[in-house]
C-alpha cells in the first residue's frame, strides 16, 4: 500500500490509550498519528504523548464547532482517520459528515449495554456490577450522529468477579483496551484502504 494514512487522536484525560496508539504507529510502514487534540489543558495526556514528537493542540468548544481551529487543522493537515480515546465530547454531526465511517472509538463495556451520554469510564464499570452481570469488555465502533451507537466493529470479553471493584474490573478492561484497540484501528485501516482502492 503506497498511500500514508494520517490519523488524528481526540483525547481528554489520562492518555493511556492515546500514547498506546501513538507508540504503535511510531514506526509504521503507512500509517501514522499526525496529531493529538485535547480539549482540556490539565490532562495527562499532554504530558504522555510528548517523548514520541507528536504535535498537541488544545481547543475549546468554540474551536470545535463547524469551520474553527479543529477542522482546518484536520484538513490541512490531510487527515484519513480520527481516533477517540476517552474523549468526552459529542462529535459534532459535521464531522461525521466529513469523515464518514473514518471515526473510531472504544467503549469499556460491551455494547449496546452501558452506553449513552455520561457513560464512560467509572460510572459504567459501577453499572456492570450493580447489574451483577458475570462478563463485561470493550467495544471498538465506528461513530455516526448518537452516543456509542454507530457499527460494531470487534468486542472482546473478560469476566467481571464476584469480589470486582469498579477499579479492578478497569484494569482487567483497560489490558484488553490496550491489547486490542491498536490493532483493530490498523485492520480496519487496511480493509477500507484495500476496498477503496479495488473500484
Amino acid at each position: 500500500m503506497e498511500k500514508n494514512v494520517h490519523l488524528a487522536v481526540f483525547a481528554s484525560g489520562s492518555g493511556t490509550n492515546a500514547e498506546n496508539i501513538v507508540k504503535y504507529f511510531s514506526d509504521h510502514r503507512f500509517i501514522r498519528v499526525v496529531r493529538v487534540y485535547c480539549n482540556n489543558p490539565q490532562a495527562y495526556v499532554i504530558q504522555r504523548v510528548k517523548p514520541y514528537g507528536v504535535p498537541v493542540t488544545l481547543f475549546d468548544k468554540e474551536e470545535f464547532v463547524e469551520n474553527g481551529q479543529v477542522y482546518q487543522k484536520l484538513k490541512e493537515e490531510h487527515t484519513d482517520y480520527i481516533i477517540l480515546a476517552g474523549f468526552l465530547w459529542k462529535i459534532p454531526d459535521f464531522l461525521i459528515r466529513t469523515f464518514p465511517g473514518r471515526i473510531l472509538n472504544i467503549h469499556p463495556a460491551l455494547l449496546p449495554k452501558y452506553c449513552g451520554k455520561g457513560m464512560y469510564g467509572e460510572r459504567v464499570h459501577q453499572a456492570v456490577i450493580a447489574a451483577g452481570d458475570t462478563e463485561s469488555g470493550i467495544s471498538i465502533h465506528r461513530v455516526d450522529e448518537m452516543y456509542d451507537h454507530g457499527e460494531i466493529i470487534f468486542q472482546a470479553k473478560c469476566p467481571v468477579l464476584p469480589q470486582d471493584t469498579p477499579e479492578t474490573l478497569a484494569a482487567r478492561i483497560h489490558q484488553l483496551e490496550y491489547e486490542y484497540y491498536p490493532k483493530i484501528i490498523e485492520k480496519v485501516i487496511i480493509s477500507d484502504e484495500e476496498k477503496q482502492a479495488a473500484f
